[in-house]
């Protein structure tokens, strides 16, 4: 350790602005390293590779200069992603034993320590997987931009991280202390349970709405023999699903249509999904969107709606998702869902939450990315290999610390004389001794 270096300096600065000691160590370009601190022995190392780094968070102070750092490798962590954020985010919370010092001579004292440091400089620039959406919010020339940047991102990417099913969104971990059971075997029990809740027998005409690459919409077809119009904005997707019915002989059963959900053709459907897509919707379209959903189901049909939520105080999606993975999107917390929803003309029947499960969904891709890791950096690169590698961690800690849910909401459309169809009033979902819809945990 250089007495008086870098890293010391740094650490001083930080614990002066937050107003308390830092979870973790510092390390800095020039050898030096922080002492422990309050952090354990063995705490994860934020690593300050360059001086770069210091000038990105001049440039771009806060959550998102901190991800661009560490996507271009100008910051590292030694140990654990998720430890070192876990640590930094439970200091967060916790407030520290003083209010942190964010006054103009608290900044400007910042200020002069990161330009001693070196921090002074050109802006650096952005990574290159950094969306730059354009237009009006959530136009339909919006929309498709945002939904393309993330879903065409790669098919073989998706192959890569997914498992066969290719589900893209959380599983129903029915024995998640089995080692024998994995994510596959989750995905299809979530795909079965959406079956089972919607009611699908053969000849049902399924709406599913951002159908992703098809996992439920071959699964409706292939299992139930239900006759499905699948519906993504993504074309990578579109051609994708596609290929996949015509290696399993379902195109008869499965419409697939790349198109705006404003766009679909009005009709009369037995039931309505839509999986993880309305987070993408935006507040002020929520309503239309549920409106439209409601208009597409006949009297009595039902309406299967899963989908991400934030917690009442927590922001969603933050700068780094917005600006990396989801341009424009947007969650709000489960109630106000279910109530828009209820004003759109929906019956809603129950509610199911899948938090827990999405912890596990969200680590099993974090292990495949880790072990597949340098199948991935080959693929797409390292940047953008960091980029998933934030995403997943900084996900999975988002559902295991309540800031995010997901939630199944199951809803029907009563008929004029308020009749929902359900059998005795209840969903025809059995439900296990515990409670829960679908079988045992």
């Amino acid at each position: 350790m250089t007495a008086g270096g870098a890293a010391q300096h740094l650490s001083a600065l930080l614990t002066d602005l937050l107003g308390t000691p830092l979870p973790v160590r510092l390390r800095a370009w020039d050898g030096s390293e922080s002492a422990p601190g309050d952090s354990a022995p063995d705490a994860p190392v934020l690593v300050v590779r360059s001086r770069r780094a210091l000038r990105r968070l001049l440039w771009q102070p806060g959550e998102l200069g901190l991800a661009e750092g560490y996507i271009t490798e100008d910051l590292d962590v030694d140990g654990d992603l998720a430890d070192a954020l876990r640590a930094v985010w439970r200091t967060v919370r916790a407030g520290g034993p003083r209010p942190a010092r964010t006054g103009p001579r608290a900044r400007a004292r910042a200020l002069g320590t990161l330009l001693r440091l070196g921090a002074a400089g050109p802006r650096p620039p952005a990574p290159a997987l950094r969306a730059r959406p354009a237009g009006r919010l959530h136009s339909r020339a919006r929309d498709r931009a945002a939904v393309s940047h993330h879903y065409d991102f790669s098919n073989d990417f998706y192959a890569l991280l997914l498992d066969q099913s290719m589900a893209y969104s959380c599983g129903y971990w029915r024995r998640p202390g089995d080692p024998s059971y994995t994510l596959a075997d989750a995905q299809h029990d979530k795909l079965e349970l959406v079956c089972r809740k919607l009611e699908l027998r053969p000849g049902t005409r399924l709406l599913d709405v951002g159908c992703g690459w098809g996992s439920l919409a071959l699964h409706a077809a292939r299992h139930h023999k239900a006759e499905v119009t699948a519906v993504t904005l993504a074309r990578e997707q579109a051609a994708a699903v596609t290929r996949r019915l015509r290696e399993e002989g379902l195109e008869h059963l499965v419409d697939v249509q790349s198109k705006d959900y404003r766009d679909i053709e009005s009709g009369s459907y037995d039931a309505v999904c839509s999986i993880e897509m309305g987070e993408h919707v935006g507040d002020e379209g929520y309503p239309a969107f549920a409106a439209s959903l409601r208009a597409r189901l006949r009297p009595r049909g039902r309406l299967l709606v899963q989908q991400m939520s934030r917690g009442r105080s927590a922001p969603g999606g933050g700068a780094f998702i917005e600006t990396y993975i989801a341009p424009d999107m947007h969650m709000r917390p489960l109630g106000r869902t279910v109530s828009m929803l209820e004003e759109a003309g929906l019956e809603v029947r129950g509610v199911e939450s899948l938090r827990e499960d999405y912890v596990r969904t969200v680590a099993a891709w974090r292990d495949t990315l880790h072990e597949r890791r340098a199948e991935v950096s080959a693929l797409v690169g390292e940047e953008a290999a960091r980029v998933w590698r934030l995403y997943l961690t900084g996900g999975m800690l988002a559902f295991e610390e309540g800031r995010m849910g997901v939630d199944q909401i199951l809803a029907v459309r009563p008929d004029a004389d308020g009749r929902s169809g359900m059998t005795d009033g209840h969903d025809g979902v059995p439900s296990d001794h515990n409670g829960r819809t679908g079988g045992g945990r």
